[in-house]
């Protein structure tokens, strides 16, 4: 399934002559370094393809050249028009302790061998056979550095790359050779190579800084003889055509690439979407779930709110019932590339359940947060340190595995965020966004966005009376540097009976020092309507501390509406 659809992805982007994408047997290619010759094969120079980007970093110019068709790995395989150093000067770029380098530059020769017959074959092998290293080395000292640690070469005839040459591409095609099967895939007849070609590890987003991720992975491979069957070598034990394999790598890698607006770091799973038509949810899904640029801060927020106004204004049409739509979670692993999550599904049913996700987040906040947040974002709030790499394993994936399939969240992300709460005495808005959406998702309980004072949960009340005491500590005194959240957070929302009869006992000593305590004395009455010190519990169950949570967040909030704000001018006595 998830090869079929990335390779009708890759056949719709095909047939968009704007798209960008990659012929079959080719690819787009950072290549740092221009190497131009004439047709004689006469060195004209060494052009430095590199460019600043927005970010300030040096950024290769990318050419399209054919696929080399299957990984190196420890082999000697030459790509052609362009190489490294080993390959096309015959120097070892590190230390060459098998004597490896005269090989390759011998494998590169003999692929030009191939095509000798054409003028842009003999011009190379022309200059090769003539190179004066030292022209280049000493002209130019800087890219000659850079070349001799690795960077690439492409080779140009008289300013023009070869792989644009059109006697280069008419000539150039992926050979078909093994043997023919069905494919698994398509159900048709096609040529089957043992070994798939790999996907870049480039393009998968870093969890952590400095993560090593190996330049090529497998995504579909049979590297042990216990994972083959019937004597079956390698791909044979799941024939995928040539055609196939070659689609869906170009689109994943497509899909992968820098820049790409369909990718996106969800915990520690880097995620592409795409749909099998053109859909406005394609476009705005990135904006929706990852962080927001900087310098546009409210495109997060402006994507959820075509998302939740999408059926009066009409931005998702309607074939949104028949139009595919599907996302893939990936992680890097060794030299594979393991699924973390896959769904497919409709883009109204997509469209359906992330309205969903993101009403139930809504909950009151200070005019300084965003209305929406990005799942990272969200998830980063119930890590240690609020560090990515200290995110609960395997809980980003489950949430959006739950989110795709309308199914319950995790538990883990409810007991997640209570147990930050208790640990950093106190909620959060983020975490209050996750405690209130767990709450109406999987308990289905009605949770309003601000203040419910219908709400007779005692939980719920236990909550806006703890935020009620700490304001009055507060408005006490003011200046003061910890209030009872530092202290006693943790036990309130959990065995409150250990706490509150002492908590109820200080206010009357803070009430004592303000000029009026009428309005502290009715909301109180209020919240306790019906409560009596003895119906403190000695524990709250989980659902309970989530509205604890809850009713301590829009309790707190409340206070900081103008409504309020005179209620707290001049209350201290003098």
């Amino acid at each position: 399934m998830i090869l079929q659809a990335l390779k009708d992805y890759y056949e719709r982007k095909a047939s968009d002559p704007e798209s960008g994408i990659a012929p079959l047997g080719w690819e787009w290619k950072r290549i740092p370094f221009l190497l131009d010759i004439d047709t004689t094969g006469k060195f004209l120079k060494l052009e430095n393809t590199q460019q600043r980007d927005e970010q300030n970093h040096l950024v290769a110019k990318t050419f399209l050249v054919p696929l080399l068709g299957e990984s190196k790995g420890s082999g000697i395989k030459s790509n052609i028009p362009w190489e490294n150093a080993e390959y096309i000067f015959g120097i070892p770029i590190k230390e060459d302790k098998n004597k490896l380098v005269t090989k390759r530059r011998q494998a590169f020769v003999a692929r030009l061998m191939e095509y000798a017959s054409y003028d842009w074959a003999q011009a190379i092998l022309s200059f090769l056979e003539n190179i004066d290293i030292a022209i280049i080395a000493d002209g130019y000292k800087n890219e000659w550095s850079s070349i001799l640690k690795g960077d690439y070469v492409i080779f140009a005839i008289s300013g023009k790359p070869v792989s644009d040459i059109d006697a280069f591409k008419m000539v150039y095609h992926s050979a078909c050779n093994g043997q023919k099967k069905v494919c698994l895939v398509t159900g048709q007849q096609d040529y089957i190579k043992d070994k798939e070609p790999r996907i870049k590890g480039s393009g998968f987003l870093k969890v952590v800084p400095n993560q090593n991720i190996k330049s090529e992975l497998h995504f579909v491979s049979f590297n042990e003889k216990s994972f083959t069957s019937f004597n079956k070598k390698q791909g044979l034990n799941a024939p995928i055509g040539q055609k196939t394999s070659l689609a869906y790598t170009t689109a994943l890698n497509t899909l992968l690439a820098d820049g790409s607006r369909q990718k996106i770091l969800i915990g520690d799973a880097t995620t592409v979407f795409w749909a099998s038509r053109p859909s406005a949810l394609e476009d705005d899904f990135k904006d929706m779930f990852a962080e927001p640029p900087k310098d546009d801060p409210n495109r997060g927020v402006d994507a959820v709110n075509r998302l939740l106004s999408s059926v009066n204004t009409g931005v998702f049409s309607h074939d949104n019932k028949e139009t595919r739509f599907y996302v893939l979670g990936l992680s890097p692993n060794s030299a594979r590339i393991s699924v973390r999550f896959w769904h497919a599904g409709t883009v109204a049913e997509m469209e359906g359940r992330f309205a969903d996700w993101f009403e139930n987040l809504r909950i009151v906040h200070g005019p300084n947060e965003h209305e929406h947040l990005s799942l990272w974002r969200l998830l980063l709030s119930l890590a240690v340190q609020s560090k990515s790499e200290n995110i609960p394993p395997n809980l980003a994936g489950a949430v959006m595995r739950s989110i795709l399939e309308g199914t319950p969240y995790p538990m883990t992300l409810l007991s997640s965020a209570l147990l930050r709460n208790k640990a950093e005495q106190n909620v959060t808005y983020p975490r209050a966004k996750i405690i209130k959406a767990f709450l109406i998702h999987n308990l289905k309980r009605s949770i309003t966005v601000s203040l419910d004072k219908e709400n007779t949960n005692l939980g719920y009340r236990l909550g806006r009376l703890f935020a009620v005491l700490e304001r009055i500590q507060s408005a006490a005194n003011p200046g003061i540097n910890a209030t009872i959240r530092e202290r006693f957070y943790s036990a309130a929302s959990s065995t409150p009976l250990t706490v509150f009869a002492n908590l109820m006992r200080l206010k009357n000593y803070h009430l004592n020092k303000l000029n009026s305590s009428k309005f502290f004395d009715a909301l109180l009455d209020e919240i306790l309507n019906g409560v009596s010190a003895s119906a403190f519990p000695v524990h709250l169950s989980l659902e309970e501390q989530a509205q604890f949570a809850i009713g301590y967040h829009q309790q707190r909030s409340d206070f900081y509406t103008k409504k309020e704000s005179k209620v707290f001018s001049n209350e201290q006595k003098s």
